[in-house]
């Protein structure tokens, strides 16, 4: 029997080597290779207007597996910042204005919390994860990273608002993590791996 495939919701290559890595053993273990979408040069645009990480992570999963006839994975993330109400959240790569303006994001945000007391500055790294077939079938996983946002940014690893989140438990900041040291605790790690006993159930 010829090895199945299931495909990333992501173009960017160091994200699909991350989830290949974090899905290794039962990709190993159903026989499926996983790919991303890459490799589809028509690979759908997704206009992502949902207003949840998990509704815009299915809206990419199932438009994915509708478009190649595979299973499909994807997932959206931002920072939730508890005095704002989950703030950025689903505006994260753009709350400044321009979509993946990482510094004016991280600035903006530093601005609007600058007279917030320590005691009152949590906020998590949210993740939402989604596993969708083609007939329309799906199950989505979360994931978070704790902490508290600091008022200067700290490291020059990660991306996004890494340098200002200390991590709950550790204490440095999550841009001064080695990249695997933040991929076992990761959000994006969690959501994925909670997506495991999914893949068993609806491809094993």
């Amino acid at each position: 029997m010829s090895t199945r495939r299931i495909v990333l919701a992501t173009q960017n290559a160091h994200k699909v080597a991350e989830l290949r890595a974090i899905l290794a053993d039962v990709a190993s273990e159903l026989d499926l290779e996983v790919v991303g979408a890459s490799d589809w040069a028509d690979a759908p645009d997704v206009v992502e207007d949902e207003v949840s990480f998990e509704g815009n992570a299915r809206l990419k999963a199932q438009a994915l597996a509708a478009h190649t006839g595979l299973p499909a994975v994807a997932d959206d993330s931002g920072l939730a910042v508890e005095v704002l109400g989950g703030a950025p959240g689903i505006f994260s790569a753009r709350w400044a204005g321009r979509h993946g303006d990482d510094r004016a994001n991280l600035d903006l945000l530093l601005a609007q919390l600058a007279d917030v007391k320590d005691e009152h500055r949590a906020a998590a790294f949210v993740c939402a994860a989604v596993l969708a077939l083609p007939d329309g079938t799906f199950r989505s996983t979360e994931g978070h990273l704790s902490g508290s946002l600091a008022r200067e940014p700290k490291g020059t690893n990660g991306f996004g608002y890494d340098p200002v989140l200390v991590v709950e438990g550790d204490g440095r900041h999550a841009a001064e993590l080695s990249a695997e040291e933040k991929n076992a605790i990761s959000h994006r790690g969690k959501a994925f791996r909670a997506l495991v006993p999914h893949l068993r159930e609806l491809l094993g």
